[in-house]
């Protein structure tokens, strides 16, 4: 555990993990343009400490973004480590105990487990060590990241609320526009508890606290798709083994970790009409347009006396998310395992899919039909519904070799094999992210599951099985290109892309489909291929009832500034 942000600036500092940059480094765009060069870079690059930003407070970006960085983070050595802990905690949630020995057995886990709850902090806390006079975010380095966002943001809030009837606490993050030096919005997604709480609410002022930093593990916990009503600081306290020290608000009834940098108190009127918010260049690569979302007032901004501002810069993959969803993947896996899916053995969603629109599974699987009925369970579970693109495989191949469903080469092989367009794909609809632009209306689209287990003999009776000897899993083409016939999938991407530049192409293509609207099925001979249309999308066109979004990426202004400073920063 760390005791706030500085101790683990420190110890990343001592893992040669953090870079110090002293030149004068300008919060609006040129620390988004930094960040965003060296979280591309292998491995996720290094953390950044900006120490000289115009105001009184350092900023350190890409803080956790490497998968060393994650695991320092939640101060672990390995997910080996922390999964061992949940199958444990799994086990012995779901297994029954009928005897009174075997109840007796579980008295050292419930004494363990009640250190992870929140305790309350004595004394002054660290996060009050200094009060503003009058809250002021004009004296707080809030960056602004790209040319077309609609001003500064808050990225890496942990935003504090309470269930209306229950009073249970919810902590989540949503990113703030600033509008005032005393006002934000507050941008909570319909699906997000937040979002439900303020809806729930019986009117008038409602209390929310805002905090900044502190624990890193706390701005993990913000991020994890937690069941509603499980209070992220006990999730916080399972991590690190010790209950979470929490301080009351000064002005708001409501309490927040004592170890945070900087606590933003205050409240929405759940009376006042809604404000305009964004654009936004956003963790999909693209911008969100403006909407409209509740105004969140300061009544009190507060702070310790070596506050770090943290914050994170999203945009085109990879970034620093790419490592926060590595370790949803891997914590969460045995909750699916346990609660969802037992036959489900690995999870990985893949970072050119931003989190959602792609996700590879592999199952033990034992009868006709239940890939089928894992997407199904897997788009019915939290933010699972968000998926938009899965891809099931078996968990060992003929030879019972372990199929590694991170290694495209397996993938290639493993999908060539056992996937054939016309047969094994299936298609639905359901929720999807807010943020998916391609899809037809706001937050409801399509989704589609890529079959590529053994066929059972129930299963290829189906439809009569393709005779194809395809070469390739999926291939980028233009419009004016023949669909190739040694291909499984076809995706069809604008004239001015590179064919040869996957990455960004899965990127697109993942951000472009609708996965009914633009699908298709092509024959070339005998063989029936996929044909996937990622190309931008015209309003009033292609069944679009939104504008497009624009790629979230620096004025070329900014990049030439950056450039040339950049032997200043000694980042190397």
């Amino acid at each position: 555990m760390y005791k706030g942000l500085r101790e683990y600036i420190d110890y990343l500092e001592r893992m040669g993990e953090l870079i110090r940059i002293q030149e004068f480094t300008d919060p609006v765009y040129e620390i988004a343009e930094i960040t965003d060069r060296v979280s591309k870079m292998p491995g996720g690059g290094k953390a950044l400490l900006f120490e000289n930003t115009g105001t009184a407070f350092p900023v350190l970006t890409n803080m956790m973004g490497s998968e060393k960085r994650i695991l320092y983070a939640l101060g672990i050595g390995g997910w080996e480590e922390i999964s061992r802990k949940i199958d444990r905690l799994m086990q012995q949630a779901v297994c029954e105990k009928p005897t009174l020995m075997s109840k007796l057995k579980l008295l050292p886990t419930l004494k363990e487990a009640a250190g992870w709850l929140p305790k309350e902090a004595k004394g002054v806390p660290p996060c009050q060590e200094v009060v503003m006079a009058a809250p002021d975010l004009s004296r707080l380095p809030v960056l602004k990241c790209w040319p077309y966002d609609g001003g500064r943001f808050i990225t890496f809030p942990l935003v504090h609320t309470q269930d209306p009837k229950t009073g249970v606490r919810n902590v989540g993050m949503y990113r703030m526009q600033v509008f005032t030096e005393n006002t934000t919005g507050m941008h909570w997604h319909r699906h997000k508890t937040g979002a439900r709480h303020y809806e729930e609410w019986p009117g008038g002022r409602m209390p929310v606290a805002v905090c900044l930093g502190g624990d890193p593990v706390y701005t993990y916990a913000a991020t994890a798709p937690l069941p509603d009503g499980l209070d992220e600081y006990l999730f916080a306290g399972f991590i690190r083994g010790k209950g979470v020290e929490l301080a009351p608000c000064l002005t708001q009834d409501l309490k927040v970790p004592a170890d945070c940098d900087f606590v933003l108190e205050g409240y929405i009127d759940t009376n006042e009409p809604k404000i305009m918010e964004g654009p936004f260049g956003d963790h999909t690569g693209f911008y969100s347009p403006q909407d409209l979302y509740p105004r969140f007032h300061i009544t009190a901004v507060t702070h310790r006396k070596d506050a770090v501002y943290p914050a994170t810069v999203v945009g085109i993959p990879p970034q620093e998310d790419k490592y926060i969803a590595l370790a949803t993947e891997k914590i969460f896996l045995s909750p699916i395992q346990y609660a969802l899916a037992p036959e489900i053995t690995d999870l990985y969603l893949p970072e050119e899919g931003v989190g959602h629109n792609f996700a590879v599974v592999k199952i033990r699987k034992r009868y006709p039909g239940q890939a089928v009925k894992i997407a199904h369970a897997l788009w019915g579970a939290g933010q699972m519904m968000f998926n938009k693109m899965l891809l099931i495989t078996d968990d060992k191949d003929e030879e019972g070799k372990e199929i590694d469903i991170r290694d495209p080469e397996v993938l290639r092989r493993t999908a060539v094999k056992n996937y054939r367009p016309k047969r094994d794909t299936y298609f639905s609809r359901g929720p999807l992210d807010i943020l998916d632009h391609a899809a037809p209306t706001c937050g409801f689209g399509g989704k589609m599951c890529l079959d590529a287990t053994r066929k059972l003999s129930e299963e290829t009776s189906r439809i009569r099985s393709e005779n194809v000897s395809p070469a390739r899993f999926i291939s980028f083409v233009h419009p004016s290109d023949p669909v190739p016939a040694d291909t499984l999938i076809a995706v069809i991407i604008d004239p001015d892309n590179d064919k040869a530049n996957l990455y960004r192409n899965l990127w697109l293509a993942g951000s472009n489909i609708d996965p009914i609207r633009d699908s298709s099925f092509a024959e070339c001979g005998t063989a029936k291929i996929l044909v996937l249309d990622a190309r931008t999308k015209a309003k009033d066109a292609e069944g679009m009832i939104r504008d497009w979004p624009a790629i979230a990426e620096s004025s070329p202004e900014t990049v030439r500034a950056v450039s040339e400073k950049w032997d200043k920063y000694r980042i190397g």
